[in-house]
């Protein structure tokens, strides 16, 4: 596996990472614990360097799971957690006051991950009663103490992002980036490229439309969040298939697939972007991780760029109330 750095804060990091929310949170059922375990190791022995987690998922099981999956080998990898919801529930609303940010942080070191640092802590999403400036030099004191490698922020806005920057330098940003999100490029990846911040673009499969693996017809377990994301109504998905389309011709040129190509489009972009795909099948890891040998030609970028230039992406990518809590 490749690595790359994020930004110039100097933390390495393998080409592809693994997002692990979806083992306990968000897209139905938890996954059995042993098979989470097994699929972690396997992305580790896979040269996954690179494991993102949050207290909001679960609340608390994700970053237990992820704690003891990675305890045998620690050193070797890098942990991204995240904090920021009242008492890690996201249905109790945002809170990063400086003092619940160190509860938080060192909950998760005693009594979660299994460490005695966290090597990136991300604020989950921009808490407008709390002074951004507040947030960074809490986790700047974490910093100081060696209780935490980097900050990082997640999904939040350009101006957010440079007023934090000036307090902590912010080592890297986690937002949706995807072939079909690409709002980022206005005006985030400019900044961060300006502050020199790495991106970590969560989604990058659009939350598995871009495998190709769902259409209008696919059912969602009832605890599954897709089920309230308008592009997934059945409609959206019915045509927003044009999309899947164009990437399974060029992935069958390529002799890839696509969610390789959707991958390796990301890769191509900046040499300090990093996408976190998750998934629960250690097949769609090794695809996944697949992506970082697929390299695509100034040409084949070209060809993808006019391809998908006619099509126009359908439905909004959350509901009103979600929606709300980003690009602050």
């Amino acid at each position: 596996m490749q690595k790359r750095t994020l930004g110039t804060s100097g933390l390495e990091v393998s080409a592809i990472g693994l997002g692990c929310m979806g083992l306990s949170y968000g897209y139905g059922p938890a996954t059995d614990k042993g098979q989470a375990v097994d699929l972690i190791r396997s992305a580790v022995e896979s040269g996954v360097t690179f494991f993102d987690t949050a207290e909001a998922y679960g609340p608390f099981v994700n970053e237990e799971l992820l704690g003891e999956a990675l305890a045998p080998v620690r050193d070797k990898v890098v942990i991204a957690t995240k904090f920021g919801f009242a008492g890690g529930e996201v249905s109790r609303g945002m809170d990063s006051r400086p003092e619940h940010i160190r509860e938080v942080a060192e909950a998760a070191l005693m009594k979660r991950l299994r460490t005695d640092h966290i090597d990136l802590l991300y604020q989950h999403r921009v808490d407008p009663s709390v002074p951004i400036e507040d947030v960074a030099g809490a986790v700047k004191d974490l910093i100081t103490e060696g209780k935490v490698g980097h900050f990082g922020l997640s999904e939040a806005g350009a101006q957010t992002i440079r007023r934090a920057h000036a307090v902590q330098p912010v080592a890297a940003l986690q937002s949706e980036y995807s072939l079909w999100w690409r709002e980022p490029e206005t005006e985030i990846l400019p900044t961060l490229e300006e502050l020199g911040i790495g991106f970590v673009p969560f989604s990058p499969l659009g939350k598995g439309f871009l495998t190709g693996a769902i259409s209008e017809t696919t059912t969602f377990a009832s605890d599954d969040f897709r089920n309230i994301v308008p592009r997934f109504s059945p409609e959206a998905r019915k045509a927003n298939q044009t999309l899947v389309d164009v990437l399974s011709t060029i992935a069958t040129a390529k002799q890839a697939t696509p969610a390789q190509i959707a991958l390796a489009w990301l890769l191509a972009q900046k040499p300090w972007i990093v996408p976190i795909p998750g998934t629960t099948k250690i097949s769609r890891l090794q695809e996944n991780i697949g992506a970082a040998s697929v390299v695509l030609t100034s040409e084949e970028l070209r060809d993808i760029e006019t391809a998908l230039s006619v099509i126009i992406v359908q439905g909004d990518r959350y509901p009103a109330h979600l929606q709300a809590r980003v690009g602050r």
